[in-house]
C-alpha cells in the first residue's frame, strides 16, 4: 500500500551510526522533497528542481515515495530539521506548506511599502498573506471566492477581500492602489480562472508568481503577457526556506495555530480526509495524531 503523509514531525528513534547532528529523543519536522545531491541542479543547490527528486508521502510515479501515516519513517539526516523549544509538533507540521509560501515570496517578493495580491486564501495562499505582512505596510490584497475564507484573509493580515466574481474587482483595485495596478500578484489556486484574474490585476511589466497547480493546463491570455511583458514566476516546493519559517512559528512571528481546523486521532484519519475532500465545514487543516 502507498503510505501517505508529507507533513509532520516526531521524536528520533533510532539513528544510524553515520550521523552527527541527530540523537535519539531529538524532535524533529522534515523537508519532504529527496534530493539526490549528484545532478546538475542539485550541484546548483537547487535541491527543489533535482533531476533525481522524491517526494516523502506523494504517490505519483514521478515522486512516489512513502510517507509517514505509519508507526515509524525513515527519513535521511539532511531533510531533517531540529524542532525550536516551545514549538509544538502541531505546529511544526505546518513547516511544510509555510516553507512552500516563503519559498515562493523568495522568488520574488515585495518592496517595502508596496501593495500586492493574493489569488486564492486557501492554506498555502493564507499562509503567503502572513508571511508577507511581516514583509510590506503596503495593501495586501486578498481575491478569494469564498465568503468564509475572505474573512480569514481579513483576520490574519489581509487589508481588502475581494470576491473575484465581483464585476468591480479591476475598479476596486485601481482604487486601491491609486490607479497603478500591481506588480507583483501571487497565485495560490492553480487553475485557468484564477490564473487569468491573477494576471489582469498586473500592471505592465509586473510579475505574477504561480504557486498553485490544481490542473496540469490552463488557458493563458496569451496576448495580454506578450504585450503587456508579464514575467510569469513558477514556484516548486521549498528550497532552504525551513530554517526561516521554523524560527518565525518558535519566535511567534508566524503564528499557524489559527489556520489549523482540527487535531484528530490518527484512526480517524479516513473521516477528516473524507470531510476535506467533500468540503465539509470550510476546513484549512486537519493534523493527525498518532
Amino acid at each position: 500500500p502507498i503510505i501517505m503523509g508529507h507533513e509532520g514531525s516526531g521524536i528520533i528513534e533510532e539513528v544510524g551510526s553515520l550521523v552527527a547532528n541527530f540523537k535519539v529523543g531529538d524532535r524533529v519536522t522534515f523537508d519532504s522533497t529527496i534530493y539526490c545531491g549528484s545532478c546538475p541542479f542539485c550541484k546548483q543547490g537547487l535541491f527543489n528542481l533535482c533531476d533525481n527528486r522524491r517526494v516523502l508521502g506523494v504517490s505519483c510515479s514521478d515522486y512516489h515515495q512513502d510517507g509517514i501515516f505509519a508507526e515509524y519513517a525513515l527519513i535521511e539526516e539532511r531533510v531533517l530539521f531540529h524542532l525550536p523549544q516551545g514549538l509544538s509538533f502541531e505546529e511544526a507540521a505546518m513547516a511544510e506548506p509555510a516553507g512552500v509560501a516563503a519559498h515562493a515570496i523568495s522568488l520574488a517578493a515585495p518592496k517595502l511599502g508596496e501593495d500586492v495580491a493574493v489569488v486564492g486564501a486557501g492554506l498555502i495562499g493564507l499562509l503567503v498573506i502572513k508571511l508577507l505582512r511581516t514583509m510590506t505596510g503596503g495593501n495586501i490584497i486578498a481575491i478569494e471566492m469564498d465568503e468564509q475564507r475572505r474573512k480569514k484573509a481579513l483576520e490574519i493580515g489581509a487589508d481588502h477581500a475581494i470576491d473575484p466574481r465581483d464585476s468591480a474587482l479591476l475598479e476596486q483595485v485601481r482604487s486601491i492602489t491609486n490607479g497603478e495596478m500591481l506588480n507583483l500578484v501571487y497565485e495560490a489556486v492553480g487553475a485557468s480562472s484564477p490564473i487569468n484574474t491573477a494576471i489582469s490585476l498586473v500592471r505592465k511589466g509586473g510579475t505574477v508568481v504561480l504557486v498553485g497547480n490544481v490542473t496540469p493546463t490552463i488557458d493563458l491570455p496569451l496576448q495580454s503577457v506578450v504585450t503587456r511583458q508579464i514575467r510569469l514566476q513558477g514556484s516548486c516546493a521549498i528550497n532552504g526556506e525551513y530554517p526561516a519559517v521554523l524560527k518565525m512559528m518558535a519566535d511567534k512571528v508566524l503564528d499557524v495555530t489559527d489556520l489549523i481546523s482540527k487535531t484528530a486521532p490518527l484512526s480517524e484519519g479516513k473521516l477528516w480526509f473524507d470531510r476535506l475532500y467533500n468540503k465539509e465545514g470550510d476546513l484549512l487543516k486537519v493534523v493527525l495524531i498518532p
